[in-house]
Formats: structure tokens, sequence, C-alpha cells
């Protein structure tokens, strides 16, 4: 009888599972039989096990949050400013704008007027029952207020407030066959009233169109017809919700129309050229007493993509670590664009009458582009609009401009480029006052001009009456909700200071920064979750907070509906209530609630001491002669600074030409056998 006869002595079996860790492992053969849960098989183990670390970490990111909240609690805690007033709109609040004294609210459902005494609503205007989302609004004088609002489908309404009463004057870009129909994306009017900007889009293009808005006209037609506002009033109360805006746009008063002053289009990217010998390109270029968009060259094409080559052939390797993204030049679509007021950078012919208060030109600046092109607004009115005007100034920036801003003076432009470098220009003078730069890895999204007694206004302390160097400030945001103060005196060294870093919390991330020009160095600023706080950007201090009753919330915290009352200084604030938190709870309210906070009543100018203003005499209502004066004085005043300035420029040069040089002989070194 065969027997199985065991050739090794008897033992424990190693395990079959090869992934077992021993430090979890070792004693699972040791462990007590009877206990109540069996060890989960494989692979069970390793999702309970990866389950257990995903806890793990979530509990010690709950820890790190709890003590950062239980270190800012225990920092200085800002003081809480409630509302001074609050009154309700029937619908939705999209937008808010504020002229003379009256509210203007864009709704669900068309536009409404408020009073600003008693916040009582005067107007209502819901002829074609169409939702508003974007609304300016400009006071004329006279009882006369000029508005643009922008509905949901992207048409432009032009409208005179009169008397009470919205008069619509014109859609800007109706067309009768919708295929054909364009849509806004940014509207700006002018301060005055004087000038409108569009910037439009269709499926294939975009431009912008600036219209010259004939408010003299309008101011006199009213006075000779002063029935029109009260016959608007009757007819439109029997419209109904059916009719197209077309037919309410005929049925209105009849007033002046605006009139179409430019066609601006994108720069086309720039190609090789077509142009045989010099002469004909010099044939293309008009005086050559100003830089142009680079068209007129004599680059060829394959000059180009030789360029190119050698230049993929130079950097192969840095061009595949960095993974090679093939993306064609396109037409940008969309621009930024300001409206300036007369200064030594937009010369005008003397035949043109020109008024220190009137835009004289605007600036734009479009999507990844170089340039910054200057317009002169003072052009004779013709038949047919030129659709691609040349521009009057252009300015090259070493990168693509990322945003710009004018100062409320409108004297100091400051231009951000894509590389974090900020410049500011000074347009009276001609000349830029200060160029800088973010050292951090930032990229830019906003720019915004603070308040300063001694650089906020348009008007030029003569010698002797005021300080040589005003210093301008800028308040810059960047895209990942940290933001800065740049300092830039006329004569000197420009300052960057970080008021806040990137937060932590997502939650605390800012929607929004406004600065206030009532107050200096003040500015608003907008969180994610809903707080409102004003900050004192001298301390980097956020000394009060403002806060809507509890059961309420700030509508959309991530784009807040306000806007700042630069007459009476208070803000303006949509707050929803808590159950209305969703956003479909949002889209079927019956009524909105704008809570007031009075800047007035609220003991701010302890907290923004203002600095005693000093006597100033308009530049623009000044002789040549002190002018010119004061001119040789600003200019020697910066002269000295850059002279300060210069030893220190030509130690960097000359250490980084030495760190070329060292380099370039270490090229030659590796290069020999």
């Amino acid at each position: 009888m065969a027997a199985y006869i065991r050739k090794h002595p008897l033992e424990i079996p190693p395990p079959s599972e090869k992934d077992w860790l021993k430090d979890d492992e070792e004693d699972f053969f040791l462990q007590d039989p009877d206990r109540k849960r069996d060890a989960l098989p494989q692979p069970f183990r390793m999702i309970n096990k990866l389950v257990m670390t995903v806890f793990e970490n979530a509990m010690e990111i709950i820890e790190r949050r709890e003590m950062l909240q239980e270190a800012q609690n225990l920092k200085f805690q800002p003081t809480k400013l409630f509302p001074a007033a609050e009154f309700q709109v029937t619908g939705r609040a999209n937008c808010l704008a504020v002229s003379g004294k009256y509210i203007f609210v864009g709704l669900s459902v068309g536009l409404a007027a408020f009073e600003v005494s008693d916040y009582t609503e005067v107007c209502a205007w819901d002829a074609v029952k169409t939702e508003i989302c974007a609304i300016h609004a400009s006071d004329l004088g006279n009882e006369c207020h000029v508005l643009l609002a922008v509905d949901e489908m992207g048409l432009v309404w032009l409208f005179c407030f009169h008397k009470e009463n919205f008069l619509l004057i014109k859609i800007l870009n109706e067309m009768e066959d919708i295929s054909k129909r364009s849509t806004s994306v940014e509207v700006v009017l002018s301060p005055g009233g004087d000038y409108a900007g569009v910037l439009l889009q269709d499926n294939t293009k975009a431009w912008l169109e600036i219209y010259r808005l004939p408010k003299d006209s309008w101011l006199k037609e009213m006075e000779k017809n002063p029935g029109a506002a009260e016959a608007c009033r009757e007819r439109r109360s029997s419209w109904t919700s059916v009719e197209s805006p077309v037919s309410a746009n005929k049925a209105d008063a009849k007033l002046s129309l605006p009139v179409l002053l430019l066609e601006v289009k994108p720069p086309k990217p720039i190609t090789g050229s077509s142009f045989k010998s010099p002469l004909d390109a010099l044939k293309k270029v008009d005086d050559g007493s100003m830089l142009g968009l680079g068209y007129n060259h004599l680059i060829k094409d394959s000059q180009w993509e030789l360029q190119d080559a050698i230049f993929r052939s130079t950097y192969r390797e840095y061009l595949e670590a960095e993974g090679e993204r093939q993306s064609k030049e396109e037409i940008p679509r969309h621009a930024t664009f300001h409206f300036l007021l007369p200064s030594r950078i937009l010369q005008v012919g003397p035949e043109m009458k020109v008024q220190p208060d009137v835009p004289a030109g605007i600036s734009v600046h479009w999507d990844g582009s170089h340039n910054l092109c200057l317009y002169l607004l003072n052009r004779p009115v013709k038949e047919k609009v030129d659709s691609d005007p040349k521009p009057d100034v252009v300015w090259p920036c070493a990168a693509p401009i990322a945003c710009s801003a004018v100062s409320s003076c409108s004297r100091y432009l400051a231009l951000a480029c894509e590389d974090a470098t900020i410049t500011v220009w000074d347009k009276h003078l001609g000349y830029p006052q200060s160029v800088t730069a973010i050292l951090e890895e930032r990229f830019i999204r906003s720019i915004h001009f603070l308040q300063s007694s001694a650089a906020a206004s348009i008007e030029t302390p003569c010698p002797g009456t005021g300080p040589a160097c005003p210093i301008v400030q800028l308040l810059v945001l960047c895209t990942d909700s940290s933001f800065y103060l740049v300092k830039a005196p006329r004569a000197g060294k420009s300052s960057i200071t970080l008021l806040a870093d990137r937060p932590e919390d997502p939650n605390l991330a800012v929607s929004a920064v406004v600065p206030v020009l009532a107050f200096p160095s003040a500015a608003l600023v907008f969180s994610w979750d809903g707080t409102v706080s004003l900050m004192n950007t001298d301390t980097s201090q956020i000394v009060y907070c403002f806060s809507i009753p509890p059961s309420h919330a700030v509508a959309s915290p991530w784009q807040p509906v306000f806007t700042v009352d630069s007459v009476n200084w208070c803000l303006l604030l949509r707050g929803d209530k808590q159950q209305q938190a969703d956003a479909l709870a949002q889209s079927r309210a019956s009524h909105s609630t704008i809570f007031i906070f009075d800047f007035n009543s609220y003991p701010l100018k302890e907290a923004f001491p203002k600095e005693p203003d000093l006597p100033l005499k308009s530049l623009q209502n000044l002789p040549w002669i002190e002018r010119c004066n004061i001119f040789l004085h600003d200019r020697q005043q910066s002269l000295l600074g850059l002279g300060e300035q210069l030893p220190e420029y030509w130690c960097r040069l000359q250490a980084q030409a030495a760190a070329m040089d060292e380099e370039r002989q270490k090229l030659k070194g590796q290069k020999k056998p």
C-alpha cells in the first residue's frame, strides 16, 4: 500500500498574498480566532486603508483650518457697520446705478427709478418684459439723465430719464434680421454723458462702436416739448408684453438720435510683407511722426519661417520640456477702453475747440495685444463712418496688456502687462511717471487708482504752493486673490506692498475690489463668503465690516450687486433672504432688498484722516508761461530722482554683462573637444 511520506518538517505555509504589508500583517496568524470581526480579504483591506488615509488627511485639514480660525479670532476684529436704511424692489435686482438724486435699478423685468432722499419708487419701465443685466447712468442737468441698459439678449437700450419718466431713444444694436444681430459685451458711458462706447460681437468678429450723444439737443427738445414725457407715459401704459422691442422703440418720444462716430476693429495678425521695395513701404507711411501697428514692414514670409525654425532649433530642449503647443494667432474678441480728457498726449489742431471736462479721445487695447491705441474724438461727422480708422497715437509695450485704469481726474493712466509690469503715465505732462513690476509670479486681474490728496486731482499745484512730487497710489488685484499697493512718486523709486496674500480658505477668495474715493487709502473688499470689508491700505488692516441683518445674505457673493454713490457717499448693496440662497430660489424671488450704508453716519473720518488740502490752481486755466514753468519744474524734479538711480542701473547692467560673458565662456569651453 502506497503511503505519502512528508519530506520536510511540518510548518506554517507562507501567505499567498504578495502585497501584504509587514507592519499591518505580521501578526495576522496570531490574532484571536474568537474575535467579533474577521480580517477583510484583499482587495478590501487596501480599500479600507485608502479610505482611512483620506479620512485622516481630511481631519488634518479641518484641524489646521480650526487653528487658523482661532488665530484669526485672536487678531484685530473689525467694527461691524449696519445699514442705515433699506428698501425693496419688485423682482430680482441685477444691477444698480446712481445719478443725481435718483437710484436706477435693473430688474428681471424692466427698469425702476427711486428717490435718493426717501427711497420711494417714482417710475418703472417694463414695456417689453425684458431682463436688464447692466445699467450705466449720467446726470445731464436740468432734471435730465442719460441711461444705457443691456438686456439678457445683448441689446443696448438708450434712455433719457426726464421728469420721472423713461424715454426710449433707440436700441443701438437692433437688427430686423435676427441672424445678423450682434450682442453687447461691454458698455461704457463717458462722465458727463457726451459719448457712449459699445463693444459688440457676432458669430465671427468683434468691434467697438463710439457714439456721440446730442445731450444739448435733448435738453432743448425737452424744454420745447414738456408734454412728451406725459404722453410717453400714457402710450407706455397701453403697451402689451407681446409687442416687439422695435415697435416700442418707434412708439417713444422723438428725440435726436446718437451719431456713430467711430467703428474700431481689432488689429489683424502681422503677416509677411507684399512690398517689392522700401519705396513701396514708405508710400504707405503717413509722415513718420508716430509709431504704427507694424503692418508696413519689409519682412517676407520666408524670413518669418526661417526665424521660427532658428528659434525652435536653438531652444528645442526647452520647448520639449514645457510642451510645445501649436496655436494659431487668432483675432481678439474682447477689448478694454476708456474715455480720456484733453491732455498733452492727445494733441488736437488749433481749429478744434476743446473743453476741459469733455473727453477728447479714447484708449483701446485688445486682448493679447502689445499696443495701446489712442483715437481722437474731435472728428467731423461723416455720412459713412470709417470702419477701420488708424489710431492717432500708438503706445507699444514689451508684453501683452492685461488690464488698464484711468484715474478719476483722467490725468493718470495705468497699464498692467501680462508679465506683471505696471506703468503709470502722466497724460498732462506726456511722459511715464513710474515703471514697476511685481516680482512674484502673479497674473494681474485688475488695477484701481486710490484717492490721494496730492495726486487725485486734475489740478496741478503751482510752484511754491504744493508738493513737487505727488504720489500716485494703485490697488492691484491678482488672479489668486492676493492684492498689492503700488506707490508711484514722480521722482524716486516706486514701492510695492503686499496687502493680502492668497487665502488658504477658498471661501475667502476676493471677488471684487473697489476704491472709496471719499476717504484716502480706503478700499472695499468683497469676498466669496459674503463679507464686505473696508480696508485701510496704509496699515493693511480691515477696519470695518459692512454687515446686513442675519435674515439676509449678500446676493451672489462671487458677483455682488452693488454701487458706490460718489456724491452722497454711500454704499448700495443687494441682499436676499437666507431661504433664497440657492440659484433657483433667487430666480423665482419676487422681491429684492437694497441695503444702504451711509458713510456720513459712521466714524470713518477718524479711521481715514485726510491730509489738509493745499491751495491749487487749474492747469487748464493758467497762461502758457506758467504752464511751461510747471512742466520744467516737474521735469527737473524727475531728472533729479533719475540721477540718483543711474549708478544703481549701471551697476546692474555691468553685473548682467559680466554674467552673460561668463556664460558665453562656459559654452565655448564645452564646445571644445
